[in-house]
């Protein structure tokens, strides 16, 4: 084929960058619309070549070691005669010098609107696709939408979508909306090209310019190419063997040591404290006793077999470790020590020294410098913070260890149930796609959390998300936002990408909800592990106060909810229920009243009308704390009561309280839409989560509406991507 001619002809010239008019002819066999133009050697054929075309043309520089022609003077525009042909020619090529290869002659095309769109190799994720306003400007507007490879029309057509300017995707100024199918061709051929012809390091094609009656044509364009060997993306580690990690029968705890302070009592003792069933051996080379356990010199004197060895013992002595666990059996260890990859060059020789010894040992490594995992199914719980979360269906991951333990810690309060935790580390052996391709074949996992810092395989870590998320969400923050790489120079495609550009892109694009902040991960995990997901994007309000409502619906806008107007049914039924002074609109304003029967019945009014999609509810939990003070104080002037009548009245309120969510459970599974509670006051014993005995649905419960009307949005963004 031409591009495979025009390609094998640059790279046996050692280019690097084809010329403006190989790049189009290119392009134009993957259906993206180019201008119709001449390539001339001189200054004579180029008056013969617009002579042809008719003036007023576009004369350019033609080679391709040209880029940036603009910026140096290298196109001359709205050429009107032949004398002015010859000036431009001349001054062009003296501007260009050795580099000009010979001149474009193009008709001069006008259109109030341009666009860009381009390609590039990005070095986590492979072929990604941009799209955005075009022109000279490109830089500094910035609105543009990025795009993982490879596209169908559909995704294409959701990237113009997201354009901020939509403005001028319609008619514009008198002249005619683009032609949307002919920008969504393009788009899709841009990711097929980057697929079929890898040697391709970035294109750019900025202007498309939009002409009067909506036509789309790629005015100029740039491809440079890559000589550099493309990354591997396939799978590290064995799923099977990755879940044995997890639910070890026997545990050696390497470096055990009786000091409370150290690391290697730190992590035995929290399994032991944990009540672990299995066997729990302790290796230290200097033997005798730990909190009277016999200690072991080394794994091999242990009698029975091992599953896991827990190390926690200095970098340096780690290597030698290796044949004593190949000698023992042992197939699986949890690296806990640090001194590897994380100090510097140093440590990451050490690392990749590690890993080869363990790969021809068939041993698997979880770190090092990780802070542990846990399984609350099988009560192990080996991490340095000791909390012992309940068993769940959300798996936690996280490149952080003291904010995964953080996390598990808040789990724990919020009695969010953990399907299993693992502080990633650096990564040596398994990564986290390893880890998501492991929780996505689980039965018990339901919701995957991961905490995120880098990825060292994007284009894997896509695909499975992708794959992943349309069984079970995949919930993500991203932490270390970096700024443009140093290879951004080259083109306008190249200059606006940036690693979280592109990481948001295919999040976005593989349905990743993501979270951001570190609380927002547990938030979100309690929704879409408890609740079922809305069909549309209406949410019914009701409070018990005016101000709440407001907020509420703020919020909700903000978020991309709508709060839809009562029907004339609703309003005839709370009508019933409520004083003549009630709202009477959505927010529902209860105006205080504080029955629970009324309350509730509202609630069900809400929950069978067609026209919301989802509830949020607020100031019915949580009264607890302001009844309390309530009570106090009569006590305190009123004699004829004591304690006593303060515990009944607190009893009474929290009993009313656990029957108001048990209730609200019950309409979620009755009318199969998301139902979530604001607090109106929280205390310590406040929880996110509370599960009903027989039900498959939970009570979730936040303490501001920030995060009831988040999760609720992101919980409609996924359910629109899974329907999509």
């Amino acid at each position: 084929m031409v591009k495979v001619d025009i390609i094998e002809k640059a790279k046996s010239q050692k280019r690097t960058t084809l010329t403006e008019a190989e790049a189009k002819e290119v392009l134009k066999q993957y259906g993206i619309p180019v201008v119709e133009e001449k390539v001339v050697n001189t200054i004579e054929e180029a008056e013969s070549a617009a002579d042809q075309t008719g003036y007023p043309v576009v004369l350019k520089g033609l080679g391709s070691r040209l880029t940036h022609k603009t910026e140096k003077g290298l196109v001359r525009l709205n050429i009107k005669s032949k004398e002015d042909l010859r000036l431009a020619a001349l001054y062009i090529k003296e501007a260009a010098g050795n580099d000009l290869e010979g001149f474009l002659v193009q008709p001069m095309l006008e259109g109030k609107r341009e666009f860009v769109a381009g390609l590039f190799q990005d070095k986590q994720f492979g072929p990604t696709v941009m799209f955005g306003l075009g022109g000279v400007f490109t830089e500094a507007i910035g609105d543009v939408v990025f795009r993982v490879a490879p596209l169908d029309e559909t995704e294409a057509r959701r990237m113009i979508d997201e354009l901020h300017a939509q403005k001028l995707l319609g008619p514009f100024r008198g002249e005619k909306a683009p032609d949307i199918d002919a920008l969504i061709k393009s788009l899709v051929g841009l990711s097929c090209l980057g697929l079929e012809v890898p040697e391709i390091k970035e294109i750019d094609v900025n202007p498309l310019l939009v002409s009067a009656d909506g036509k789309i044509t790629a005015v100029d364009a740039l491809i440079i190419l890559d000589g550099e060997d493309k990354k591997d993306f396939s799978a590290q580690a064995d799923l099977i063997h990755i879940w044995k990690l997890f639910n070890p029968r026997s545990i050696a705890f390497v470096g055990a040591s009786a000091n409370i302070s150290k690391w290697g009592h730190l992590m035995f003792s929290g399994v032991v404290a944990g009540k672990y069933k299995g066997d729990i051996y302790l290796v230290n080379s200097q033997g005798g006793e730990i909190a009277d356990r016999k200690v072991y010199k080394s794994v091999t004197e242990i009698p029975n077999p091992v599953d896991l060895a827990v190390v926690t013992v200095p970098a340096d002595k780690v290597l030698s470790l290796i044949p004593e666990f190949e000698k023992k059996g042992i197939k699986n260890v949890l690296l806990i020590s640090s001194g590897f990859g994380e100090i510097g060059a140093e440590g990451r020789i050490l690392e990749e020294k590690l890993v080869k010894k363990a790969r021809q040992a068939g041993i698997l490594i979880i770190g090092p410098n990780t802070m542990g995992i846990c399984n609350p199914y099988i009560s192990l719980y080996c991490v340095g913070s000791h909390v012992r979360p309940v068993a769940g269906g959300t798996a936690l991951l996280a490149q952080s260890g003291n904010l995964g333990t953080q996390l598990l810690a808040f789990a724990a309060k919020e009695d969010i149930g953990i399907r299993a935790y693992c502080g990633s580390g650096n990564e040596a052996m398994i990564t986290i796609e390893d880890y998501m391709d492991g929780f996505e074949v689980d039965e018990k996992t339901k919701t995957i959390v991961l905490y995120i810092e880098s990825i060292k395989n994007g284009r894997r870590f896509f695909e499975s998300a992708k794959r992943v998320g349309k069984n079970k969400p995949v919930i993500v923050l991203k932490g270390g936002r970096t700024k443009a790489g140093s290879s951004a120079a080259a083109s306008h495609t190249g200059a606006m990408a940036s690693d979280i550009k592109v990481f948001m892109a295919a999040c976005h694009q593989a349905g990743i909800i993501q979270a951001e902040s570190p609380m927002d991960l547990l938030d979100l995990s309690a929704a879409f592990s408890s609740l079922p997901l809305p069909k549309g994007n209406k949410v019914a309000l009701l409070t018990l106060g005016g101000g709440w409502g407001v907020v509420a619906s703020d919020l909700c806008e903000e978020h991309g909810l709508e709060v839809p107007a009562l029907s004339e049914e609703v309003i005839s039924q709370i009508n019933q229920l409520l004083p003549p002074f009630w709202s009477h609109a959505n927010p529902v304003d209860v105006v205080g009243d504080m029955n629970a029967e009324t309350y509730m019945k509202i609630l069900e009014e809400l929950s069978q009308w067609s026209g919301c999609d989802a509830i949020i509810h607020m100031g019915i939990i949580g009264r607890k704390m302001m009844i309390k003070e309530i009570i106090e104080s009569t006590v305190a002037v009123d004699k004829k009561y004591d304690s006593s009548f303060v515990e009944a009245a607190l009893l009474h309120t929290e009993h009313f309280e656990k029957q108001t969510v048990e209730q609200t459970v019950k309409l979620i599974e009755k009318y199969n839409k998301p139902i979530i509670g604001v607090y109106l006051l929280n205390d310590d014993k406040t929880q996110t989560i509370t599960d009903i005995n027989g039900c498959r649905y939970k009570g979730v419960n936040f303490i501001t509406p920030e995060k009831a009307v988040k999760a609720l949005a992101k919980m409609y963004q996924y359910s629109k991507w899974l329907n999509g």
